[in-house]
């Protein structure tokens, strides 16, 4: 009875947090601190940076990262995108080294089936959106994740992975253009 009970809350608790946006980053890694808020997301060639393109980009490096869906305005849980200061766009992947026993009670686009791209205007909206998720859920095991910060983009990935396949991600990101 106790198991169920902690696993009911457990799960009341991830549902709550996954719809604010909010998982515990393990790792927080950062890149070009540039801090205009009305700068488009751009990497160092100036070229407007996606979601979609950041994970084309790192999809080369980590071949087991798949693309699962597109966030909108219409679709996003956390009511986010496009609002002031938070990502510009976001995709979410799947990573075919988690089971899938291990996420059958996950919602498709949750970062615990492999992880999410968002993109921010800037550098400091990134590292405060992963700086925020990191302080809200420090006390929540059971959210970690891995989180690297590259100018504007935010890979978040889940606990789901080892020590040792996230690093695949955190070089993928840090080799972002």
């Amino acid at each position: 009875m106790r198991s169920t009970l902690t696993s009911a809350t457990a799960a009341i608790l991830l549902f709550g947090l996954t719809a604010c946006g909010n998982d515990k980053p393990q790792h927080h890694t950062t890149g070009d601190d540039r801090a205009s808020s009305s700068a488009p997301a751009t990497n160092s060639s100036s070229k407007l940076v996606t979601a979609r393109e950041a994970f084309t980009g790192i999809s080369a490096s980590v071949s087991s990262a798949k693309l699962s869906g597109a966030v909108t305005a219409e679709n996003d849980p956390n009511k986010l995108l496009g609002r002031p200061h938070q990502y510009t766009s976001k995709i979410t992947f799947d990573d075919t080294r988690i089971p899938a026993a291990d996420v059958s009670a996950t919602d498709k686009g949750a970062v615990e089936r492999g992880g999410a791209i968002e993109v921010f205007a800037d550098a400091a909206d990134a590292k405060a959106r992963a700086e925020y998720i990191q302080t809200v859920t420090k006390s929540m095991p059971m959210l970690a994740e891995y989180d690297y910060v590259h100018g504007p983009v935010l890979v978040r990935v889940s606990h789901n992975l080892t020590p040792t396949q996230a690093v695949a991600y955190k070089a993928a990101v840090e080799a972002l253009k």
